[in-house]
């Protein structure tokens, strides 16, 4: 079997350097072409890998091809041809450009992580929830996990370098962040790392069980997956000392 390994792994990494809306864009050598957005070619480029990542999703690597392709993106198959090498070429450049898309979005999202445990509950919801709006349930997520379904026996480098820049990432930085909530008395944690996978995994509970059952939810169930997530994230790790405020609160708000 052709090992197809080396090469879609040197497109995935020039597919995901740039992740800051920069002017560079991936060329079908793994290099860069510095043509501004907006012009022929690169909005040629962008129809020919929208197209693509839906007949990939669609058909996975073996049953699409690069005419389906070709009609899908309405270009000539010799213009897919000038872009990317070969097919494997074409699919690492559509699994590097959603990495890139979804690295940015994450890495803003990550700046609104709570400072502070003034409102922790309902702050840690908002976090959540624009997580699972913009990440978990958006067209780069939804495509992303279909590909890996299907194609990650073939390419496990290429999705392990996903791994590595993309969850992985992401855990360290709300494991940095739990952690310094906990130094300052909100949370009882002895491991973030831990704690950090534990809270990705319980706000997207629900949302990975409809995913699993085709099931596309609405605003309010996403916003509804964050909540009852992170409510029982803070059962288990918030601190004596957060319990006794939110408590003080619910008394004055009662009264």
């Amino acid at each position: 079997m052709k090992n197809t390994d080396k090469p879609a792994a040197r497109a995935l990494r020039a597919s995901t350097a740039l992740t800051d809306g920069s002017q560079g864009f991936a060329s079908a050598a793994g290099g860069q072409c510095y043509t501004r957005p907006g012009s022929g070619q690169c909005m040629k480029r962008n129809s020919i890998l929208d197209a693509a990542a839906r007949t990939f999703c669609r058909d996975g690597f073996t049953g699409a091809s690069i005419d389906l392709i070709a009609a899908e993106a309405g270009v000539s198959r010799q213009t897919i041809y000038n872009h990317y090498r070969d097919k494997e070429m074409l699919f690492a450049a559509v699994v590097g450009e959603m990495i890139g898309r979804m690295n940015a979005v994450l890495y803003q999202i990550l700046s609104t992580f709570p400072e502070n445990a003034d409102n922790l509950e309902d702050d840690l919801t908002l976090f959540a929830t624009k997580l699972g709006r913009k990440c978990t349930c958006n067209r780069d997520g939804e495509f992303l996990r279909k590909l890996i379904q299907a194609e990650g026996e073939r390419y496990p480098q290429l999705f392990a370098h996903w791994r590595e820049n993309g969850p992985a990432r992401v855990w360290s930085a709300i494991a940095a962040r739990l952690a310094r909530l906990a130094h300052g008395g909100a949370l009882a944690i002895e491991d973030p790392d831990l704690a950090a996978r534990q809270f990705l995994a319980l706000v997207n509970a629900d949302l990975q069980f409809r995913d699993v059952l085709g099931q596309k939810p609405t605003e309010q169930q996403i916003e509804d997956s964050a909540r009852n997530g992170v409510r029982t994230f803070l059962r288990a790790f918030a601190s004596p000392t957060l319990e006794a405020t939110v408590a003080s609160r619910a008394d004055m708000a009662l009264s």
